[in-house]
């Protein structure tokens, strides 16, 4: 996509949680350590940042877990050109109907993707801002049953994003239902795989991304 065909009513938001050892990418810790994993959730937020910004689609966002103070997220905004927003809710769903609010206020769709999807490619960002052009909604579903994107082009049903039981394999299966439960219109993108197991990281390994993740 050319800066001519930039969306400037659509926004990118990437979620994060702050770098802590010991509370990021937990289930790697055994392989990697604490330090290692947090290094690599790090790595992680980085890329999908760089993904964000090189899509130019809209401007970028980082939404950041607990809030946005730590010296990471600084450096992140100095260095992708982001705003930094803290997120805002008592689960994941809360904390993305608020973002999605906080893009409807200001007129604006929004895609909102996390920051453990390295497949997740700017064509991929590209590709769902256009099913926004026709959809309510889209969505990229995850290998393990979640999802790595969600959009809106509207204001959001908030009851889309409640009674999910997060982390779960039928996160998508879920969400699936109260999509259609509620009449929204939504487009379904190539499913993707994202890294949050040991299994993962050898996929991570294997596909010649690990060593980019640290360059």
């Amino acid at each position: 996509m050319t800066s001519s065909a930039r969306r400037p009513e659509l926004r990118v938001a990437v979620f994060a949680r702050a770098p802590v050892p010991g509370e990021v990418k937990t289930r790697l810790a055994p392989l990697l350590g604490a330090d290692g994993a947090a290094r690599l959730h790090c790595a992680l937020v980085r890329r999908a940042l760089a993904t964000a910004r090189d899509a130019n689609v809209g401007e970028v966002e980082l939404w950041c877990m607990p809030d946005e103070r730590h010296p990471f997220f600084g450096r992140c905004a100095e260095r992708f050109g982001v705003s930094l927003h803290r997120q805002q809710g008592a689960d994941l769903g809360e904390r993305m109907v608020h973002a999605f609010e906080r893009a409807t206020a200001a007129h604006s769709a929004l895609l909102l993707i996390g920051s453990d999807c390295p497949a997740l490619t700017p064509a991929d960002l590209q590709s769902a801002a256009t099913a926004l052009e026709s959809h309510d909604a889209v969505f990229t579903p995850a290998e393990d049953g979640g999802y790595v994107l969600a959009g809106f082009a509207r204001a959001v049903e908030p009851s889309v994003f409640r009674g999910v039981t997060w982390g779960s394999a039928t996160v998508m299966a879920q969400t699936r239902r109260l999509l259609d439960s509620t009449g929204t219109r939504w487009a379904a993108m190539p499913t993707l795989w994202d890294v949050d197991r040991p299994e993962d990281y050898a996929r991570l390994q294997g596909a010649g991304l690990a060593g980019e993740l640290v360059t």
